[in-house]
């Protein structure tokens, strides 16, 4: 109960505001001295007042929390906009708190990327991560240490971002580091040939000679190597009592990728450093398809060896150093002498004795399985004494010679060059039949240095009176599998490199290849 007047009428109003009107009235009796204080007798007006009040302020509050709790439903959309804008808010922080991880992350792989090579395609990339390399074993082998494939790049002189480029395994793509064309057999069908473009036959050249040309290979195989040829393959054969010649089918296309990358790994190499070396030394077969004006490669089957990259020969020499050691000491035992000029195998026996030919077949063919080759079956010849006996091309029943067939028309040749000059005249599939001539006489000097310098005079003469025909400008590169004419049954000479690429040929419709 206050004891002071009110000062103002604003505090008069905060007084009642606070108790009751009628409680003001009673505390301004009591001070004023028309009403007695409290005095404790039941009934006492004061106290009533009191109790009044405090029972109107309980149902005030009640009537407050009845107000509230009948609109509870406008309490709920204001509490569930509350929680929309706080949801909002945060998810607008966490989107943007993201998108500045996803541009760090995505500069930090930019950046990686730049550096390191870290994936290359579905199927090769699990071995990137592997980057132990043997040391010991590449200086061993005189062999360049590359620690990693960014270490290879250095030695390539490439970037990591072009190296990534030679050798990304893409299952569609829309450009191709290949040439494609098919070229006739002189045993009748075609040949594909995939030549390299220039950027990745650089690439290829350098592990070649740096790393290829550098590993051991058997003495029997002679393909591809300095200092041996189809002669050096042939002489071990002259005067034999029998010969069997025997071919590997599809040699190159049939070395998968997972053996070329073993290669390197037995090497010494990491399996990251192998991963992109078989990867710059092999490609799927791929079919061209054309779809809403674009042209697109779609690989069709898995990463081999192609026929027209540089490093193919090598590889296949090294693949084949445990065939040839078998297959000669499976010759040795059975009598008969073993040489490779590729996919050419070739065993002869000397001297007196029964040299039986179909066990050595039926053991040759055995262990060319084991080794993960096909034996051709329509390319196993057996030449015995009394017949003309080839090795590679190259007559052997006396000495190294040409087929004296052959031999007889290129001389017929070089005298009606002589006569009448070389218009309408052929031979093998050289356009310009000067310098074919040329290299067929180079060919019979190899084989037989004295007959072939008697040719080689007589064709350099004939080149120097009727000179070269003009190397033609070649056509546009195809892309696609191309064939390539026919071929006589000549034997092969040179012929330019311009003058083996086909025209370009009709695109294949996408829907065809599915």
């Amino acid at each position: 109960m206050s004891s002071q007047p009110p000062r103002n009428r604003q505090e008069l109003y905060d007084r009642i505001r606070a108790s009751s009107k009628e409680e003001v009235i009673l505390e301004e009796m009591v001070r004023l001295g028309f009403w007695p204080a409290r005095t404790g007798i039941p009934g006492d007006p004061v106290d009533v007042v009191h109790r009044r009040n405090e029972l109107l302020g309980q149902i005030r509050a009640l009537a407050t929390e009845q107000g509230r709790l009948g609109n509870l439903e406008a309490m709920k959309r204001e509490l569930r906009k509350r929680r929309l804008e706080e949801s909002r808010r945060k998810q607008q922080e966490t989107k943007e708190r993201r998108e500045r991880e996803r541009q760090a992350r995505a500069q930090a792989w930019k950046e990686r990327k730049a550096k390191e090579l870290l994936f290359l395609g579905r199927g090769v990339s699990e071995g990137l991560s592997e980057r132990v390399t043997d040391e010991a074993k590449l200086t061993r082998l005189g062999l360049p240490v590359l620690a990693s494939p960014e270490a290879l790049a250095q030695a390539l002189g490439l970037s990591v971002g072009k190296l990534r480029a030679l050798c990304f395994a893409r299952t569609v793509s829309t450009s191709s580091n290949y040439v494609r064309f098919l070229l006739p057999k002189k045993t009748g069908g075609t040949r594909l040939i995939s030549a390299p473009l220039p950027r990745l036959k650089a690439a290829q050249a350098w592990v070649l000679e740096n790393i290829l040309e550098k590993v051991p290979v058997h003495d029997a195989a002679h393909g591809f190597r300095a200092g041996r040829s189809i002669v050096t393959n042939a002489r071990p054969h002259v005067g034999a009592g029998v010969v069997v010649n025997l071919d590997l089918k599809d040699f190159f296309p049939s070395v998968l990728y997972p053996r070329v990358k073993g290669v390197f790994v037995k090497l010494g190499y990491s399996e990251a450093t192998a991963t992109v070396l078989a990867l710059l030394c092999t490609e799927p077969d791929v079919e061209e398809v054309e779809l809403d004006g674009r042209r697109y490669y779609v690989a069709t089957g898995e990463r081999r060896l192609p026929q027209g990259a540089p490093t193919s020969p090598a590889l296949t020499n090294i693949l084949c150093r445990r065939l040839d050691r078998r297959l000669s000491g499976a010759a040795r035992k059975l009598g008969f002498v073993y040489t490779r000029y590729a996919d050419d195998l070739t065993f002869s026996a000397h001297g007196p004795g029964p040299h039986d030919a179909g066990e050595l077949l039926r053991f040759v063919r055995w262990l060319v399985r084991q080794e993960d080759f096909t034996p051709h079956p329509e390319k196993t010849r057996i030449l015995r004494r009394g017949r003309q006996q080839e090795v590679t091309g190259i007559v052997v029943n006396d000495k190294p010679g040409v087929d004296r067939e052959t031999l007889k028309r290129f001389r017929a040749l070089l005298h009606q060059l002589e006569k009448s000059g070389p218009g309408g005249k052929t031979w093998g599939r050289g356009g310009d039949v000067i310098a074919s001539a040329v290299g067929y006489a180079h060919y019979v000097a190899m084989v037989d240095p004295v007959k072939g310098a008697v040719l080689q005079q007589k064709a350099r003469a004939l080149e120097a009176r009727y000179g070269r025909a003009p190397v033609p400008k070649p056509p546009a590169a195809p892309s696609q599998a191309t064939v390539a004419p026919a071929a006589p049954p000549e034997a092969p000479v040179s012929r330019p490199e311009s003058e083996q690429k086909p025209p370009e040929p009709p695109k294949k419709k996408w829907w065809k290849l599915f």
